[in-house]
């Protein structure tokens, strides 16, 4: 428990913000780039994928260094930890936004702070996967 604590306070933890921050990024403008040639619908899925796929380039060469998985063995679970992420993100922002927030009596920005919620929350676990799953620094 107090190794997963760490983890939150070092510099592996700050590098994964600064380039899961960068990734988002990439996923934003990428969408308004997809937009000019496909429909929103298909811009926010190719979008999605592109900023996975930046996500998981700087994860491997900024983060999560000391990896010795196959590259094939880390993609597969950096997906598999990134649909974790998505379903949690859903399931947080939905509870929120349709349960909690509006019983709390909140009714100004309640779809913005279900999804910032939503949103924050996975950064948390989708660390932990990628460190033990994704990029683990040494083989059992």
């Amino acid at each position: 428990v107090l190794d997963v604590i760490g983890s939150f306070a070092s510099r592996q933890f700050v590098a994964f913000l600064i380039t899961g921050s960068f990734a988002a990024l990439v996923n934003f403008l990428s969408r308004v780039l997809y937009n000019q040639w496909v429909s929103f619908s298909s811009a926010v899925i190719l979008a999605y994928v592109t900023g996975m796929v930046t996500a998981y380039i700087l994860a491997k060469a900024f983060v999560f260094t000391a990896s010795q998985q196959s590259m094939r063995h880390s993609a597969v679970w950096f997906v598999l930890v990134n649909l974790v992420a998505v379903m949690q993100t859903w399931l947080i922002s939905m509870a929120l936004a349709h349960y909690l927030l509006p019983a709390m009596g909140v009714k100004h920005f309640v779809l913005e702070l279900a999804h910032a919620v939503g949103f924050a929350v996975p950064v948390f676990t989708s660390f932990l996967g990628h460190k033990y799953w994704s990029f683990r620094a040494y083989l059992r």
